[in-house]
């Protein structure tokens, strides 16, 4: 016999006590989670299932739920984790050398940081939630994370109110520890990510998948697709039947049907059969609960899909595209991305102790969302260096391109000026002033000076040579026009 806990006999008995008070063979509301068996039971079944051959199932057969399970954990684990911490100078700087930036790096020896996110949102959101182990080196500092099986994993409380946790289900780690038993660790060196707490009996350290809140969508799905298997299985549609208005006995049909076959199967197929003694071909036509059936599973998908918060699009299930790439991201990260990314950076703050937002947190950088939509990307760093967001070289960083001279410090337009600068503005315009010329008082005085200066220069043949020669040209009006070439 097993001995458990006082906390772990709470757990269970506060799991299995509403089975145990039912009458035998009393159905009750469901569906259930078992944390022995980890699956679930439909609604309506009785409490002795186990005496009737009923096996719980798991809600992730269906492939809805594990496309929108998928959605959530291939996304977050293409997501690149960092350590930020504020400056003095009002920004953030990236912390490359601490415990989380090197976690954040290579969590472990046998798993890629993409391989570990994306196995901890996939138990997140398929048990609702999510257990690591964490080891420490002599500094007291964690060096590695290792992922337990939700399903063998559990929350401990002890008298004293101090929170444990009861490990399982690693096979790395039983081995290098060399004990298949359970681990029993302290809170500190426990990755905890769970979901809300379950309605029927909420408890703060014990988080709720939502498919609890899909399971009969989930049924209803399950059962057309058991529906269609057994047709296509059990049953035969033809595509056309031959109709009479002559009472034809067995031998007549069977031979009918010989010849029909000679020449609309296998090698013969595509041929022209011949029809005598009134018989027609009549197409057999889908009949109008066939389309209801499609419709009503379409229905349930797109439940299924509004329960974990997936857009429709990214599924195809919607009749309206989405107007962009960036839109579609955008609208996902203000809904479930957005909580999920969240929920696990904040996770990672409490384990390595951080001080959290705005001071040192953990962050997913959600622009590799957008690493396709190439033109968005490009437009939106070209409005953040012109309006003096991002300097140039910021914006080349982003981009993976070399610095360039001068780039460092951003910039904006000259005519982007402050509100305090209209005080500047005079209220009137003043007068443009001319340059100073000398006063020409009429035609002849204009044509008398011009050649009096040429005349002066001939007597100096070298500066006439050296400087440009004066050309009078006789206007319609008056004072003259002179130019020079």
């Amino acid at each position: 016999m097993i001995m458990l806990p006082t906390a772990a006999r709470a757990l269970v008995g506060r799991v299995l006590r509403p089975l145990l008070k039912a009458v035998e063979g009393q159905p009750r509301p469901g569906p259930y989670h078992l944390p022995i068996t980890g699956g679930w039971l439909s609604d309506g079944i009785s409490t002795n299932w186990w005496q009737s051959g009923i096996s719980p199932t798991g809600g992730e057969r269906s492939a809805i739920v594990e496309r929108c399970i998928a959605l959530y954990a291939e996304t977050a684990a293409s997501l690149p984790g960092a350590h930020w911490q504020r400056n003095a100078r009002g920004g953030r700087t990236r912390v490359r050398n601490s415990a989380l930036a090197r976690i954040l790096a290579k969590p472990n020896e046998y798993e890629t940081p993409s391989s570990f996110v994306l196995n901890a949102v996939h138990s997140l959101y398929r048990e609702g939630n999510c257990f690591a182990l964490a080891l420490r080196n002599d500094r007291f500092e964690i060096e590695s994370l290792h992922l337990m099986d939700p399903s063998m994993s559990a929350p401990l409380v002890a008298e004293d109110g101090s929170i444990f946790f009861r490990l399982g289900g690693n096979d790395v780690m039983s081995r290098m520890l060399g004990d298949d038993a359970p681990l029993i660790v302290p809170a500190r060196d426990v990755l905890h990510i769970k979901l809300h707490s379950g309605h029927r009996h909420p408890h703060p350290l014990v988080g709720e998948t939502p498919l609890t809140a899909a399971m009969m969508d989930i049924a209803v799905g399950n059962a057309f697709a058991q529906q269609q298997i057994q047709f296509l299985a059990n049953q035969a549609r033809p595509s056309a039947v031959l109709s009479t208005d002559l009472v034809l006995d067995r031998d007549q049909v069977q031979q009918i049907r010989d010849r029909w076959n000679e020449q609309a199967k296998g090698l013969h197929q595509g041929g022209t059969p011949i029809l005598t003694a009134g018989l027609k071909v009549q197409p057999w036509a889908t009949p109008a609960r066939d389309a209801q059936l499609a419709e009503l599973q379409k229905l349930s998908a797109e439940r299924i899909c509004w329960a974990f918060g997936i857009p429709l699009q990214l599924l195809g299930l919607a009749t309206t595209p989405a107007t962009s790439t960036e839109t579609l991201m955008q609208f996902w990260l203000a809904t479930g991305l957005g909580f999920c990314l969240n929920h696990i950076e904040q996770s990672f703050d409490q384990l390595f102790r951080l001080k959290g937002e705005p001071l040192e947190y953990t962050e997913f950088d959600t622009a590799a969302l957008l690493r396709s939509a190439q033109k968005d990307r490009i437009e939106a760093l070209a409005r953040a260096v012109q309006g003096g967001i991002y300097s140039p070289n910021e914006a080349r960083a982003v981009e993976d391109l070399d610095a360039v001279p001068y780039g460092d410090q951003p910039r904006v337009q000259a005519q982007v000026v402050p509100l305090s600068a209209a005080g500047a503005i005079p209220t009137t315009p003043t007068a443009a002033v001319s340059p100073s010329a000398p006063a020409v008082k009429s035609y002849q005085a204009a044509v008398q000076l011009d050649v009096d200066a040429l005349v002066a220069r001939s007597k100096r043949p070298e500066r006439l040579a050296a400087e440009p020669r004066v050309i009078i040209r006789k206007t319609t009006t008056r004072p003259v026009q002179v130019t020079r070439r």
